[in-house]
């Protein structure tokens, strides 16, 4: 079948809100050929590469399904499935569509609530039916495409965990949840029928396709996804303005979501070579755009780093995470970015790369002052490096929000340590939410290093934090509450990790 078409590169149609490009006259904006799988059909369209896919689908191919509602990540309801060729299969995993530059559809499978349809009502759809659980029905496609995302991912071993899971990312402001959790115990049923096989994601769609639960385009798309060839990098009218490179789009496209589908653009996980996570000698490398979600379910991190999905559950939702990289957090700069402030504990070192030059600062280092960092305006992070974690590592992360999920930290800490026979022979401890910058907290660590593990050094370091951090009292909490926040979550660290030697009762006796 040929591809379909889809050209709109010179209109000029209003749309609400959304204007096609009009800096293309100015020329600044970049225009690249995108070739994918949108439901059932391939397309083939010219478009600037950071136009946003909920634009492109609602407004170029007018799927109304997919809905707009924050535009900023949070409420789930334009929520989609991306599927992207791993081996013989297609992975699928659901992300936020107000968040993801249309450039980086390029030789994937795009699923909207429109293409999850058949001739009759799927398990899913139907579950959510019968038990009430859809009312104004805004968020119901979203949810729809999550709830069959998490179906795709886990097959038979689905939970009522994982329903929750799914759910993580989507507000429902009329129906409320428990309809929702009854139609997951459902879909938890039908899951059930599933023959397990010992694989992973999108080995149960020829199961799912023949118990009538998933349209056959899906078996299709492997096949149909080898066919397109790599994408072709951006063409620029102009080179007098520098592009914004663009990796997650999880903060910027928030910020700046209205004027960047009208700038030039530089899609960077259109670079597979900066993904992914290998260990060499003695040392973790990461790949800057490895998301948050493919950092704490890679099996080498879960091995080293057991707790480190508990402590991810606590970061934004399954979308979110789906699209948010570690190199963009890191970038990004936020005084309370959760993955900075774990990495900065880590004793992370970071690789920057402009054209064939390449050079390394550790991360303690990297931050000058507030949103100002040690790199050149085309420096590209490409790698995050640290110490791989021995037997005798210990790890933990706190944080502390106005939500328990899906909310911005007002304080967060992370500790990274080592402590045989009660001594501490080497420790790392940051803070967030409690400076201008994420914080290593340096004369603490220097004091903490050669110390033995008792209530009385904890109680010193704990005066030492104090004099390191600079709280201010802004919408998250106030200065003195943070101050209370730090004391509290350094302290929770030793306890966790140290119970038999530390505990609050002697600590602060």
């Amino acid at each position: 079948m040929n591809p379909i078409w889809c050209i709109f590169l010179s209109s000029r149609k209003k749309h609400g809100a959304f204007h096609p490009h009009p800096a293309d006259e100015k020329g600044e904006t970049m225009s690249t050929p995108i070739r994918f799988l949108l439901n059932d059909q391939e397309i083939l369209t010219i478009e600037p590469p950071g136009l946003l896919v909920l634009d492109f689908l609602r407004h170029r191919m007018r799927l109304m399904g997919t809905k707009e509602g924050c535009k900023e990540g949070d409420c789930g309801a334009c929520t989609v499935l991306v599927g992207e060729l791993q081996g013989d299969h297609v992975h699928y995993r659901p992300v936020t569509s107000c968040l993801m530059p249309v450039a980086e559809l390029h030789g994937k499978h795009l699923v909207t609530v429109e293409g999850l349809n058949l001739e009759h009502l799927s398990a899913v759809q139907e579950a959510i039916v019968e038990e009430g659980a859809t009312q104004c029905g805004f968020c119901t496609p979203g949810i729809v495409v999550s709830l069959t995302g998490q179906l795709l991912r886990k097959g038979p071993a689905m939970t009522a965990e994982d329903i929750k899971y799914a759910l993580s990312g989507h507000l429902c402001r009329c129906t409320g949840y428990n309809s929702l959790k009854r139609a997951g115990q459902r879909i938890c049923r039908l899951a059930a029928q599933l023959q397990p096989n010992g694989k992973q994601n999108g080995d149960y769609i020829d199961q799912l396709i023949r118990m009538g639960q998933l349209p056959p385009h899906f078996r299709e798309a492997p096949e149909k996804l080898r066919r397109i060839p790599p994408p072709r990098p951006a063409r620029r009218k102009s080179e007098e303005t520098p592009p914004i490179f663009v990796a997650g789009g999880t903060d910027i496209y928030v910020q700046r979501g209205q004027e960047i589908p009208h700038l030039p653009v530089e899609v960077l996980n259109l670079h597979p070579e900066m993904r992914g996570i290998t260990r060499r000698k003695g040392k973790i490398h990461l790949g800057a755009l490895t998301t948050f979600e493919e950092f704490a379910d890679h099996p080498l991190i879960r091995r080293l780093i057991p707790e480190m999905p508990d402590f991810m559950h606590l970061n934004a939702s399954w979308q979110i995470r789906n699209r948010a990289t570690l190199g963009g957090n890191i970038i990004n700069a936020s005084p309370i970015g959760d993955m900075t402030i774990f990495l900065l504990a880590q004793d992370a070192v970071l690789v920057l790369k402009e054209g064939r030059r390449r050079r390394t600062v550790p991360m303690r280092e990297f931050y000058l002052g507030y949103k100002t960092l040690a790199k050149e305006p085309q420096e590209i992070l490409t790698e995050i490096i640290f110490p791989e974690p021995t037997s005798a590592t210990r790890i933990n992360f706190e944080k502390v929000s106005k939500r328990k999920y899906l909310d911005i930290a007002s304080v967060n800490s992370a500790i990274r340590i080592v402590a045989p026979d009660g001594v501490i022979e080497e420790v790392h401890l940051s803070l967030g939410g409690v400076a201008p910058v994420p914080l290593y907290l340096r004369e603490t660590v220097a004091f903490l290093t050669g110390q033995p593990l008792t209530p009385e050094t904890i109680r010193r370091a704990l005066s030492l934090v104090q004099e390191e951090i600079s709280p201010i009292s802004d919408i998250r909490g106030s200065a003195e509450y943070k101050r209370l926040l730090a004391r509290q979550l350094v302290l929770a660290h030793f306890v966790k990790l140290f119970p038999e030697r530390i505990s609050v009762e002697e600590v602060i006796s």
